[in-house]
């Protein structure tokens, strides 16, 4: 930010937070947080329950799960700004409210319409939620004390949408899919009560107006961009729908980073700050590392219900190794960043996970099962843990205290891209290998399963069914077939990380080492439990 710029940052309740009054807020943005990232995938486990009870098609239920991630996605940074501006604790409580509201609705929800229509209000209230919680750690806690704190934050957000997902399966297995949102409707009004007692408030004062046009751009960019990865493998690339969101979501980004060059000190997003290292190497690995994380996901389901034969629940349990792995790894990269650097941390956390995704590809296997992959899952999670903490401190870190709400905005959209652009490349690498795979396996079998079976895993097992004398060689094709696509999808993974392995090594942050943050921080005491 430009020392031009007129710009007060104003907290109420007068001197610093002792460590009582952190420890307070941190467990309450994590739970304001987790509330939030367990919808985002809470929904997944409920598909065939809420298609057979809206008598919906496919592409209805994933408009329903997919909704409420455009909305957030699209509003986070106007919505992050704004809440700069009017203050961070009204804006989380306000986004709690809608938040809450939203999730009850979609409990109660008589039609898929309706449903869709409180997913859309539910990103809107995640969106005022997500930012502010990282912003208010960012704007409250003291520099030898943030590091671990933000390490909570990014364990939360890395490993709660598994966490979510395990209870959901759980409350939909031993009840309805309806009670998965009672979940986040506990998380929320915790955190409203919290937040009320808590969470001090800040914001910004600006010389200059709020940048609408910025914002607006920015929403439709956003919402183009990330409909393209969202709806792209279900229309086709190449259909009309597809092309036009493309070209809308590109020529809004251009205008976007034209329009802030242009309002300089005025803009919603300071762009030119881009060319700094910590900005570019934190928004690429996030971009990156959650991008690979949304991939696996993609891929490990089915191997483990279609492969495996294991329910939803099961599977679910199978990915929590990764996501306590991230967790614990998430907390303890402050201390490694403040021994050696955050370029060396986010290095050694690339490294290992890059190391996890040539594991998987290498050792996976139908007879091997659950543990030809967990070396890999274990590798993976630390890895990620060891890089997310430290490149969103380097984001955070890029733009000034009272500009929080974008820097923590920005973080959070990179991550929502990462995400769709994970599950939207992995997802049809691994399609295109089953597909290229199983061709020269399907010798002998009837014509009509052969081709049920060319459609995916899932397709051949249920057609497996009506074969015959053929239903095990079918399936014995269709397993084999998928992990053949699996390896193509994690060897393409392993590349990407091992170019951005390169390009943080050589461009990545400064490496300049930190304080050890006090023993008794209130990071380390929530960590610690």
């Amino acid at each position: 930010m430009s020392t031009n710029q007129s710009v007060q940052a104003t907290q109420a309740g007068g001197g610093a937070p002792d460590a009582r009054q952190l420890r307070s807020i941190l467990i309450t943005v994590s739970i304001a947080l987790m509330a939030v990232i367990a919808s985002v995938t809470g929904l997944n486990v409920a598909q065939t329950h809420m298609a057979v009870e809206f008598d919906a098609s496919q592409s209805t239920v994933l408009w329903i799960i997919n909704i409420y991630t455009l909305a957030l996605a699209a509003l986070l940074l106007p919505l992050g700004a704004v809440g700069d501006r009017l203050g961070r604790k009204p804006t989380l409580l306000a986004g709690l409210g809608v938040f809450g509201v939203a999730t009850v609705v979609s409990a109660l929800a008589p039609t898929a319409e309706v449903m869709i229509a409180a997913r859309v209000a539910s990103g809107i209230g995640a969106a005022m939620i997500m930012p502010i919680t990282l912003a208010v750690i960012t704007s409250t806690f003291p520099d030898e004390q943030r590091g671990k704190a933000i390490g909570v934050w990014t364990g939360v957000a890395g490993g709660g949408g598994i966490l979510g997902m395990f209870l959901s399966a759980l409350l939909v297995d031993v009840a309805s899919w309806r009670w998965l949102f009672a979940l986040p409707v506990a998380l929320t009004l915790a955190a409203l009560a919290m937040t009320a007692k808590s969470i001090p408030n800040s914001r910004e004062t600006s010389a200059h107006r709020f940048d609408t046009v910025g914002a607006l751009v920015c929403v439709i960019a956003v919402t183009g961009l990330i409909f393209v990865l969202q709806e792209g493998p279900e229309r086709g690339w190449t259909a009309p729908a597809t092309l036009i969101s493309l070209t809308v979501g590109l020529v809004a980004a251009v205008g976007f980073v034209a329009w802030e060059l242009h309002r300089r000190d005025a803009a919603l997003l300071q762009v030119r700050l881009f060319r700094e290292r910590g900005l570019s190497g934190g928004s690429l690995t996030l971009l990156v590392v959650f991008g690979v994380q949304a991939g696996i996901g993609v891929v490990l389901f089915p191997f483990f219900q279609a492969v495996l034969g294991w329910s939803g629940l099961l599977s679910t349990v199978a990915m929590m190794p990764m996501a306590l792995a991230m967790m614990m790894a998430s907390g303890l990269a402050p201390k490694l960043a403040a021994g050696i650097g955050a370029r060396s941390t986010m290095v050694v956390g690339i490294a290992l996970a890059c190391a996890g995704m040539a594991l998987m590809a290498l050792f996976v296997s139908v007879s091997g099962g659950y543990i030809s992959v967990l070396p890999g899952l274990l590798a993976m999670g630390v890895g990620m843990g060891l890089s997310m903490t430290p490149s969103t401190e380097v984001i955070t870190a890029s733009l000034p205290r009272e500009k929080q709400g974008v820097a923590s905005a920005l973080n959070d959209v990179t991550r929502e891209f990462g995400t769709a652009l994970g599950v939207a490349l992995l997802g049809a690498l691994v399609s295109a290998g089953y597909r290229s795979a199983i061709d020269d396996r399907l010798h002998g079998i009837p014509q009509g399963a052969a081709d049920t079976a060319r459609e995916g895993v899932a397709n051949a097992v249920e057609a497996a069914a009506s074969t015959g004398p053929h239903a095990q060689d079918l399936l014995r094709a269709a397993h084999q077939s998928f992990v053949d696509g699996w390896q193509q999808a994690m060897w393409a993974g392993a590349a990407i990380m091992g170019a951005l392995l390169v390009y943080i090594a050589l461009l990545g942050p400064k490496n300049t080492p930190g304080a050890v943050a006090d023993e008794t921080d209130p990071a380390e005491a929530v960590t610690a439990g």
